[in-house]
């Protein structure tokens, strides 16, 4: 079974009871592609009038920045969607960004067919379903394991707050109220329904991998994410913007690795910037796949290459704040960052333990261009989240640093309405303990948000 998410995803000092047993299904042999289509010609729209295709809330965010409203914002052609349909390829998902449609079909020649449509550019295989899909399946429950409480207000999640001077901004009455972030994740099991979760502020949910499907009922690595960001049990867990509101985006398909997943965080990204959402936290990276031939190569690593390292790259000149977990290849045969931490105007979150100290395991840079990447450190070894039964738990990796600060990033930028993404980006960057001298193993190290809000105060 592949590597869950781009976590290291160690449950420290926990034990279960589950026993596991394996099961295969039998699949239909089938492909997915990505279709890059040679214009927005039968879109439907107008740039004369955005309010067709965005949210008042993404038109009101981009007015606020100065941002204007481009060929980039359009939808892609209804009509080549309609004609890929009526030829037999019927639509996965769409990138107004990149311009390109995602159709599957189980013919041989699909590609060829593709790439004879007048309006198709270039054509990339994305996906090849396995003969069988192996299912893991518990069938014990979880033991029930309950931690000594530390008296304070954050509880055991305190020390991830403090490292990054989320405390100092939550004190301050920054809680990340009126920010709306969007997680981008692998699953969200339960999520509706333990006890610290039950006051987060859920706008909305979406499965971009198997549309319509209950993002609930899938796996719990973005329900863990979500907690470390809106979990409010005082004395319990408290996360880093507890007033933040949210958006559940399912993109990453957890029983195969295939280019396909970029072509649904492309599409998150998108549905994100649509409902005018101002910061998204992906704990997702991509580097190999499970057909070699389609994996990555590190010269490619430039923030431009890769679909969605493009998308990354150009979110903030839409308005959107972008986190994405660094990796945690350190230790493996990778080493770097993966797609799409490598990318521009965003930020690339590694990990370093509870003494600041840099994990074995957090991804290394640079990009490929020579950029700083990490961008930043957050505590990502001995995560407190909450578990799927409501308990607290202890996880390792980058996919929790990276909500960690995306957490107190919220909280910047309720301080500081007026502060483009840029503005956000830079101030976080600067206000790191290695700003001075960043190197490609903790970027700029860990950021001093409440430094952060004076200089910008300031600005």
């Amino acid at each position: 079974m592949k590597r869950l998410l781009i976590a290291l995803f160690a449950l420290c000092a926990l034990a279960t009871s589950a026993q596991r047993h394996t099961a295969y299904v039998r699949q239909t042999p089938s492909s997915s592609y990505r279709v890059y289509l040679h214009d927005k010609d039968g879109n439907g729209y107008s740039l004369r009038h955005p309010e067709k295709f965005l949210s008042r809330k993404a038109l009101d965010r981009r007015a606020k920045f100065g941002l204007a409203v481009d060929e980039y914002d359009l939808p892609v052609s209804k009509k080549y969607l309609k004609q890929l349909e009526k030829a037999g390829f019927p639509i996965h998902c769409v990138s107004k960004w990149n311009n390109t449609a995602v159709v599957s079909s189980p013919l041989i020649d699909a590609a060829d067919r593709l790439r004879a449509l007048p309006f198709v550019d270039s054509v990339a295989l994305v996906y090849t379903a396995p003969d069988s899909l192996k299912v893991i399946q518990d069938r014990d429950e979880i033991t029930d394991l309950r931690d000594n409480l530390v008296h304070n207000h954050y509880g055991k999640a305190f020390r991830q707050a403090e490292m990054i001077g989320a405390d100092r901004m939550h004190a301050a009455g920054f809680t990340g109220e009126g920010i709306t972030i969007a997680v981008i994740d692998g699953g969200f099991h339960n999520a509706d329904r333990i006890n610290g979760l039950k006051g987060v502020r859920i706008l909305g949910t979406r499965n971009f991998v198997t549309p319509g499907r209950d993002v609930y009922l899938e796996g719990s690595h973005g329900m863990m994410v979500l907690s470390c960001i809106g979990g409010n049990l005082p004395g319990v867990m408290v996360g880093t913007a507890p007033g933040a509101s949210f958006y559940l985006l399912l993109s990453e398909d957890g029983a195969s690795e295939f280019p396909i997943e970029e072509d649904n965080w492309c599409a998150a990204v998108e549905y994100a910037d649509s409902l005018g959402c101002d910061i998204i936290t992906s704990s997702l990276g991509y580097t190999t796949f499970d057909d070699k031939s389609l994996s990555h190569k590190y010269w490619q690593l430039d923030g431009h290459t890769y679909i969605n390292s493009r998308s990354a790259s150009l979110a903030a000149s839409r308005g959107l704040v972008v986190l994405n977990s660094a990796g945690n290849s350190a230790s493996g045969r990778w080493k770097l960052i993966g797609a799409p931490a490598d990318a521009e105007d965003m930020l690339a979150v590694g990990a370093v333990d509870a003494d600041c100290q840099n994990t074995l395991f957090s991804s290394l840079g640079n990009s490929a261009d020579g950029r700083i990447k990490p961008d930043v450190m957050a505590q990502g070894q001995r995560c407190c989240v909450f578990d799927t039964d409501g308990t607290i738990s202890y996880v390792n990796g980058t996919s929790f640093s990276c909500p960690i600060l995306c957490g107190g990033v919220a909280c910047l930028m309720q301080a500081c309405p007026t502060a483009s993404p840029l503005d956000i980006i830079r101030a976080v960057r600067a206000s790191g303990d290695r700003a001075q001298h960043p190197d490609n193993v903790f970027g700029h190290g860990i950021p001093d948000l409440w430094k952060a809000y004076q200089q910008l105060k300031e600005e």
